[in-house]
């Protein structure tokens, strides 16, 4: 980039995040995930689920468990905030881009099935709301930031759930049409099919 709209922000040492990263498991088959996003990143631009228990079933009772392995605000800050800043060689998390606290989970209504033989009890629905915090107001790249954060829930989180990414109020001077962005499904699609776009978007989650 030929300019530098922040040249000297805020970094957070690695010490100060909160993380409770997972111990390696055995490897499992990469899966592509479900979802809006699913069809606009090449299957090598994808990490195994880390929430997947299984992958040897490809029933159609596969994505459904007994158990649903419960997913908190932690582990989705782990996986958002090894995300590299666009413009700084500096993580999302380091740059306090993304925050543990501005992070939400809000469960639905239960999921329905159109399985012959539903099971009792199908995994709830939730939303993952995550509020980011550009370095500065005016800061163009809001935009790509809230992109790369969304690709990344998508590509890592089970069908179970649903993301939304916004500008946390008061950080940004266009705050709502960043938001009205990120929220309109078809103009996220759009934007991914810019082949200038993915490739900035696949570098920052490079280190994921």
């Amino acid at each position: 980039m030929s300019e530098i709209l922040n040249a000297n922000p805020t970094i957070r040492s690695a010490a100060d995040l909160p993380s409770r990263r997972r111990e390696p498991t055995k490897k499992t088959k990469t899966q592509r995930p479900f979802g809006l996003l699913s069809s606009t990143i090449p299957d090598s631009a994808y990490a195994p689920d880390p929430f997947n228990p299984s992958s040897s079933s490809e029933s159609e009772n596969s994505d459904i468990d007994e158990e649903v392995e419960p997913i908190d605000e932690q582990e989705i800050y782990d996986l958002i905030a090894p995300i590299q800043d666009p413009e700084h060689p500096l993580t999302l998390g380091s740059l306090s881009v993304v925050n543990l606290p501005d992070i939400t989970l809000t469960p639905t209504l239960p999921g329905t099935s159109s399985l012959p033989n539903p099971p009792t009890t199908l995994p709830t629905l939730t939303t993952v709301t995550v509020l980011v915090t550009p370095t500065i107001t005016h800061c163009s790249l809001a935009t790509v930031i809230g992109l790369g954060v969304r690709v990344r829930l998508e590509q890592a989180l089970p069908p179970r759930f649903r993301v939304d990414v916004r500008i946390k109020e008061g950080t940004h001077s266009t705050a709502e049409q960043v938001n009205r962005q990120l929220g309109d499904k078809e103009r996220v699609a759009a934007a991914l099919e810019n082949g200038t776009l993915m490739g900035v978007l696949r570098k920052m989650l490079e280190g994921c």
